[in-house]
């Protein structure tokens, strides 16, 4: 017998490989007397909020993490034995798990199944999007090559981690990218004819793979600039302009900006910003081509009746703050504890904090240690319920280090907007998203670091329901007008 388990926050799903079938249920179990399980699955969330005192409604398994060790196996008891019916005894078991657990928590899940009555042949853990690409049938044995995705061809190409990890291994990393795409390109894709290579920053570390397919293919090409590197790292002390570091990556990002025929930058500040310390590049290819969405109809939840809150227990009643992306360096951290820590104050404001990143184990034990009773912080969400938890929240949440000169633009901004939600930032005073958001009338800004100001925008957006829900529409006429694929996509193509 080999059974398939995902743990979700809201859901449990248990698989047979014998007989094919799934059983899918709320991620619920009534306790009562505190000894013994009354009910579980949908049986027992039927029950939230409605059960007498008595009986305690809970969730065995919160953000992908164990919560209640004891309960949960009986669940996977009787969903096997009495639903599936199934035999746990010697039984396999493959268990998907979120990517961002730890390693004790990792354990917790095999001592979940090995300490108990069922007596496994074998338990094996499984990271959640590995599992879900397998679901989708993309072949993960595969390091590098082609893959089909509907109209598009996509080159699956294997490297190291750049991606939320330590300095030496990102940097080894990005340096290898170049190389590795070219390799790839030449055995995959050396008869495709290209007539225009679209390519962001970060990395700066495509050079060859642009000069070589332009030169190839006579193609045009076309830099969208997310991110400045490598001021942005001098910026936040990681390396000095004396360094080797930056003269290396320096020389790699103006030989990218001459390779481009044309550079789309975030915003008007973005483009000043380049053509003031770059005075080789033409002026007439430098434009604006900010990040973008593909709208959705995406309607305010119902916070009374919502499933997620009450299972992440954020309470509907209070004014909801939402912090939603990259908890690394770039975000001055310390400032937004600061935030949290003057937020305890109050007793009609609740924040939010989703993400993860370098910094991310440093603001849990923040966390931890002061246990805020109106905060909570939790660990990525699949982008579905993310969406799901943004669309319920009230007001969005930016964050930027004070150090930069460069002007950034936090891509977590259009989240925001698509869900009507006016948006409170604290950046550094080159970032011109602020006076952006502040002229639209969507948005307000100070600079991180000012605390008291910060907290009288607090106030302001918890005094007037009225006011914060005009401005929130007025941040989605802005979306509309500025942020759409659309948009960007006319940007680009109206050169060719």
């Amino acid at each position: 017998n080999i059974y398939g388990i995902d743990f979700g926050t809201c859901n449990f799903k248990v698989f047979s490989k014998s007989s094919g079938k799934v059983v899918s249920e709320k991620n619920t179990i009534a306790i009562i007397n505190k000894t013994q399980i009354y009910a579980y699955g949908d049986d027992a969330y039927a029950m939230y909020e409605k059960a007498p005192e008595s009986i305690n409604v809970t969730f065995p398994v919160s953000t992908g993490v164990i919560a209640d060790y004891n309960f949960l196996q009986t669940m996977i008891f009787d969903y096997i034995e009495k639903k599936l019916k199934g035999r746990v005894k010697n039984a396999e078991f493959l268990v998907a798990v979120p990517t961002d657990i730890t390693d004790v928590e990792k354990r917790a899940f095999f001592e979940l199944f090995y300490k108990s009555k069922f007596r496994p042949k074998n338990v094996m853990l499984c990271e959640k999007p590995l599992a879900d690409a397998v679901g989708l049938g993309i072949d993960v044995n595969q390091p590098t090559g082609v893959m089909e995705n509907g109209c598009a061809r996509i080159l699956k190409v294997k490297t190291l981690n750049i991606q939320k990890t330590n300095i030496v291994e990102k940097g080894i990393a990005t340096l290898l990218l170049e190389s590795q795409y070219l390799h790839a390109i030449n055995k995959y894709w050396w008869d495709v004819k290209f007539d225009l290579i679209l390519y962001s920053t970060p990395p700066i570390t495509f050079n060859k793979v642009i000069q070589t397919l332009k030169k190839r293919w006579n193609a045009k090409t076309y830099l969208m600039l997310k991110d400045i590197f490598p001021q942005n790292a001098v910026d936040l002390g990681m390396f000095s302009k004396k360094s080797f570091l930056y003269r290396m990556f320096k020389s790699k990002e103006e030989k990218l900006y001459e390779l481009s025929d044309f550079i789309g930058c975030m915003s008007p500040a973005n483009c000043e910003y380049v053509l003031k310390h770059n005075p080789a590049i033409d002026a007439a290819k430098v434009e604006i081509c900010p990040n973008s969405v593909k709208l959705q109809e995406r309607l305010k939840g119902d916070r009374k009746e919502s499933e997620l809150l009450k299972e992440l227990n954020i309470p509907a009643s209070k004014r909801i703050f939402i912090y939603g992306g990259n908890l690394g360096k770039p975000q001055g951290i310390d400032f937004l504890l600061k935030v949290i820590e003057e937020n305890k104050k109050r007793d009609d404001s609740y924040f939010v904090i989703v993400g993860s990143g370098t910094e991310y184990m440093r603001v849990k034990l923040w966390f931890d240690t002061h246990l805020p009773q109106n905060a909570c912080l939790l660990a990525a969400l699949p982008k579905a319920k993310y969406d799901e938890l943004v669309s319920l929240c009230d007001v969005g949440l930016i964050f930027l280090d004070k150090r930069f000169t460069i002007p950034n633009f936090p891509s977590r901004l259009l989240s925001y907007l698509e869900c009507r939600m006016p948006v409170l930032m604290a950046t550094d005073v080159n970032t011109d998203i602020g006076r952006i958001a502040e002229e639209s009338g969507f948005g307000l800004w100070t600079e991180n670091g000012n605390i008291d100001t910060f907290m009288e925008m607090i106030d302001f957006m918890v005094e007037d329901d009225k006011r914060m829900k005009e401005m929130g529409e007025r941040g989605y006429r802005f979306l509309c007008e500025n942020y759409t694929v659309d948009k960007s996509y006319k940007a680009i193509m109206k050169h060719f």
